[in-house]
């Protein structure tokens, strides 16, 4: 979104606050401190200026340079129905950025396909997202930045097999998966290779169109296993039991992931990132951070507050469903530059094993933020 101190292209306009605060100040020393005095018409004629008075005047300038802070018409947040977005959410509710701007605002996307079309046409400053879609879209050329990761956990097995605790229980049995290209099928398809053990029958995977179709497969008896992305697996299990229909939680893949990767169980799955609009600004960047850190504790310590707010935004999901999928998430933010070597060390996997995912090798340094 453009600066209010960069030309605006429909009219022309160009406000300089640093210089309109600066020539108040400068307006101020002159009557006074400065001793500026007209003669016989001939212009502005300066009589003294002291040692004491320039460092005034340089400090007061300093001073209006640091309160001149750019401001932005609007900033545009987005994100999926989905928990990484909920602190988002509560930023636009709150209004978090009124320093750097008059007017935020949260909107949701679909699809990561969607997603890419919102941030080529800057329609979106900041949004959460896969954390390897950040890294793609990066080494695609686009300076995009990484800011935080603040998912660690948020897939979830469902069964009607109380006898399917984890994934290990999984073989020769079908799973119904709402995903085809993204990461949640890279991590499963990467777990379930490694899984796999001589003599034993693979577990059939079946893609749905998306996780409203998986969650019908399940309610109407037509699937048995699915894993699903919060908040969708406890809007399963909420809606099984007003239908009165036999559905247990399982294993997270989280947990599964840990105990198959020892050295690797930490796994940043997705985060906020900034756009090409904004990713060069630095001082944004960081209030973004902090303030998305905030407001993801604020989901955490007040998980019932967080799901009615987030209600507003997601009518099709009840506020118990929604507040059971924030206190089942590992919800913990920390800034990207931060847990590099975490997130590191799961690009290189994907450009090991899922190169497509990533579009090539590991982003340089100035992607991980703020």
């Amino acid at each position: 979104m453009p600066r209010l101190d960069e030309p605006d292209l429909k009219t022309g306009a160009q406000l300089h606050v640093f210089d309109a605060v600066k020539e108040r100040v400068l307006a101020r020393f002159s009557a006074t401190v400065l001793g500026i005095s007209k003669r016989d018409g001939r212009g502005i004629v300066i009589r003294r200026i002291s040692g004491r008075v320039w460092a005034g005047l340089l400090l007061a300038l300093c001073v209006a340079g640091a309160q001149a802070a750019p401001r932005y018409e609007s900033l545009t947040l987005a994100g999926p129905a989905a928990v990484v977005s909920y602190p988002l959410m509560h930023m636009a509710q709150t209004q978090a950025l009124s320093q750097y701007t008059d007017k935020l605002e949260f909107r949701l996307w679909q699809n990561p396909d969607q997603l890419r079309v919102l941030l080529a046409k800057k329609e979106v400053d900041y949004s959460a997202a896969p954390s390897n879609l950040s890294a793609l879209m990066f080494n695609k050329g686009q300076a995009v930045k990484q800011l935080n990761i603040s998912v660690w956990g948020i897939l979830w097995l469902v069964s009607r097999d109380p006898a399917v605790k984890d994934f290990s229980d999984l073989a020769g049995k079908e799973l119904l998966v709402p995903f085809q290209r993204d990461l949640p099928a890279v991590l499963l398809d990467t777990l379930l290779a490694k899984q796999a053990e001589p003599g034993k029958d693979a577990v059939r995977l079946r893609r749905t169109r998306d996780a409203q179709d998986a969650i019908a497969l399940m309610l109407t008896g037509q699937g048995d296993q699915a894993l699903l992305v919060e908040p969708t697996a406890s809007l399963l299990l909420w809606q099984a039991g007003q239908k009165k229909v036999a559905l247990h939680r399982g294993q997270s893949l989280e947990q599964a992931w840990a105990q198959v990767f020892p050295s690797q169980q930490a796994l940043p799955q997705a985060g906020v990132m900034a756009n090409v609009t904004v990713a060069q600004d630095t001082e944004l960047n960081q209030a973004v951070e902090r303030a998305y850190a905030e407001s993801a504790r604020w989901c955490g310590q007040q998980p019932q507050e967080c799901a009615q707010m987030a209600h507003g935004y997601l009518p099709q999901f009840p506020v118990p469903a929604i507040q059971t999928a924030i206190e089942k998430t590992r919800l913990d933010s920390r800034p990207a530059s931060e847990i590099r070597p975490q997130l590191e060390a799961l690009y290189q996997l994907l450009a090991d094993q899922h190169p497509h995912a990533l579009g090539g090798g590991l982003p340089a340094a100035g992607f991980y933020g703020p």
